[in-house]
């Protein structure tokens, strides 16, 4: 075997997130967004430590549950690569993948709760980033997500079914007025053009909508025209808001350098567990507000009884776990890097009339020294990467009973359970939240207890 080389592989067990792994003359080879029971066509792309890696090109024959996507862009688009698997199978795999890493990291005797689906299996996503560009050198625009596999090529998703129809909608009218406009857009490689996002956000408790184009600053343009359009469209929701924000940087994020509200207001509004969130053009927000409470759900009913009690929440975010907690919570202090984010909480605890949260902007680590009054309940909800380790130590050496964690990538939050479990604490319950059908993310849940 060598690198470069097309082999046909049978795939005959997975590892999160959706690594297939099939084996050529013996010799396991892993690759990327694989279904388990499918042959597949790859190129081998890597050979390590006797190791293989390999990128799938085609597949020979699906899996014998295999149905036909709803999608009809399921082929091509990076989005979703699992929606010709029924729902149910979905989570039976997401389920397996997550607990043969438990099993792995040597965790256990811990009560498994079980997985939930999501509420919505389609059109459960609140938010969109959706790119100018074209699929192919020269072709006309288009206006959706990445092609699998190819940076630079983008197709035109105007018919997502993870989406509500009316952003389905936005899209076609977007387009086609651009292309009528003959506006560019911005080329990753030349670094030339004008149009670069569309960003569409959904509140569903109030049937809202936030629309934020994404420019550079190379030429003028007036929207006004096209917002007249955008807002006589016949909508399932409301457009509150319509704005321009300008973005000259290099990366191919979503950035901010200042913007222009063009109708409306600059936020839509949410509603979580009776609590009214203000979700602006910029703030982090889990993308599935349904299954968003229910996940919250799971956090109250893990940490019991937190009356009189205080609470740290630690990489808080926007602070929604910190107000919902704090219905029976003494006092809950909030931590999160993002000086926006924390800025976002304070408006929303305001808006909701809490007054027992502290919100703290700043390194977890750095902040931690700085409040004096110790928890008796921590929750922790880090990013993908985990918590540090100097974080963690830092976390367990309060020594309180009981500790959340919330976690969008179970590897790194083995890897930081087993270095709790070192410090004196076992896992005592786990649950899986699947907030992103048809992709292969979960959400994980642990309850810590201290021995």
């Amino acid at each position: 075997m060598k690198r470069g080389q097309i082999v046909d592989v049978l795939i005959e067990d997975t590892k999160y997130p959706s690594i297939g792994i099939g084996y050529i003359d013996g010799k396991a080879i892993e690759m990327k967004n694989a279904v388990l029971g499918e042959r597949v066509r790859a190129r081998i792309s890597a050979i390590r430590k006797g190791k293989m890696e390999g990128k799938i090109l085609e597949v020979l024959d699906r899996n014998p549950n295999a149905v036909q996507a709803a999608c009809p862009h399921a082929a091509f688009c990076g989005g979703c690569t699992h929606q010709h698997i029924l729902y149910q199978e979905q989570l039976k795999w997401k389920e397996r993948e997550v607990l043969k890493l438990f099993e792995k990291a040597g965790i256990k005797g811990f009560h498994y709760d079980g997985i939930n689906q999501s509420p919505l299996e389609f059109g459960y996503r609140n938010k969109m980033e959706l790119t100018f560009g074209n699929r192919e050198k020269d072709g006309e625009m288009t206006l959706g997500l990445h092609e699998s596999g190819k940076f630079y090529n983008i197709i035109t998703t105007d018919e997502c079914k993870i989406v509500d129809e009316d952003f389905n909608q936005l899209v076609r009218v977007v387009l086609h007025y651009c292309r009528e406009k003959k506006l560019p857009f911005y080329n990753k490689i030349k670094h030339e053009g004008f149009l670069r996002h569309l960003v569409i956000r959904k509140s569903f408790r109030r049937a809202e909508l936030l629309l934020n184009f994404i420019t550079t600053t190379q030429m003028e343009f007036d929207f006004s025209e096209l917002v007249g359009k955008l807002l006589n469209l016949k909508l399932n929701n409301r457009i509150v808001g319509i704005l321009h924000t300008r973005n000259d940087s290099l990366s191919d994020a979503v950035l901010n350098e200042g913007y222009d509200i063009l109708f409306g207001r600059d936020y839509i509004l949410e509603e979580i567990l009776g609590l009214t969130f203000k979700i602006s053009a910029f703030s982090f927000f889990q993308t599935n507000s349904l299954a968003a409470e229910r996940l919250y759900s799971i956090v109250q009913d893990y940490l019991g009884d937190a009356t009189d009690k205080v609470v740290y929440d630690l990489y808080c975010g926007t602070g929604t776990i910190s107000q919902i907690v704090s219905k029976k919570a003494r006092k809950v202090y909030g931590i999160e890097l993002v000086e926006e984010a924390i800025e976002t909480a304070r408006e929303n605890a305001k808006l909701n009339g809490i007054i027992n949260v502290h919100f703290i902007a700043g390194d977890v680590g750095k902040k931690l020294k700085e409040i004096e009054e110790k928890p008796d309940l921590i929750i922790v909800d880090p990013p993908r990467a985990g918590i540090s380790e100097k974080a963690l130590q830092q976390i367990v050496n309060y020594g309180v009973s009981e500790i959340v964690y919330v976690s969008c990538n179970p590897k790194t939050l083995v890897e930081n359970l087993k270095s709790m479990e070192q410090a004196g604490y076992r896992v005592k319950r786990m649950q899986l939240m699947d907030m992103f059908p048809h992709t292969v993310h979960v959400e994980t849940v642990v309850l810590m207890s201290k021995l």
